[in-house]
């Protein structure tokens, strides 16, 4: 385990990951913030996963796109020690905090993640997204195919939640299966060609 010396900055550190959940691994933009090195910062996210603390979701790019983007994004095993690290106590701060987005996106996945160990199986979840912004944030990779599931913690959907799911599954092909959308409604329906599950209901997604 590295010999993390510097306390202080390596808390601002953790804290500065759970601003960024969700979002592609930036150390350079990391290491500025904190006023470390590219090299410490690059050591200190391997500390986090190590200590399960935090995961790298890892790119699917099976070529149906050259213009991938291959980086992987940042998540916590705990949403909810990432929230105590963004400043958030209670359900009122939640609903209106701007990182409320991108922890019902991680709730979602590690919620995937645990569904996936408890049965015994590696968890074999990716995301995909491409250069110009088109993106699934899970692509569940099982035996017969591949299973993409966008996240969304709105209370109501528009029309624009499903183009990432879209335009995957165009390139996708026959290699998909069962699209899915969680969110943060009530309700489940099908819609557009998607199956909609809401958040109360994530252990159903078909895994």
């Amino acid at each position: 385990m590295v010999n993390i010396k510097d306390l202080n900055t390596f808390q601002r550190f953790i804290r500065m990951c759970a601003a960024r959940i969700g979002q592609l691994v930036n150390l350079s933009s990391l290491a500025s913030d904190c006023g470390i090195t590219h090299n410490t910062a690059k050591s200190w996210i391997s500390v986090l996963e190590a200590s399960y603390l935090v995961f790298l979701l890892q790119p699917h790019y099976r070529n149906y796109n050259k213009r991938l983007v291959k980086t992987p994004k940042l998540y916590f095993y705990d949403p909810g020690f990432a929230a105590r690290l963004l400043g958030i106590h209670d359900i009122d701060q939640l609903s209106i905090h701007a990182s409320r987005g991108s922890l019902f996106e991680n709730w979602v996945i590690t919620e995937l993640i645990k569904k996936k160990y408890n049965q015994g199986f590696e968890a074999n979840l990716y995301f995909w997204r491409d250069n110009t912004g088109n993106e699934v944030d899970v692509i569940i990779e099982r035996s017969t195919g591949l299973c993409p599931v966008e996240i969304k913690a709105g209370w109501t959907l528009k029309e624009d939640a499903f183009t990432g799911l879209h335009k995957w599954l165009q390139l996708a092909g026959q290699d998909a299966e069962y699209p899915c959308l969680c969110y943060g409604g009530e309700e489940g329906y099908e819609r557009s060609g998607v199956t909609v599950i809401p958040w109360q209901r994530v252990s159903e997604l078909n895994i």
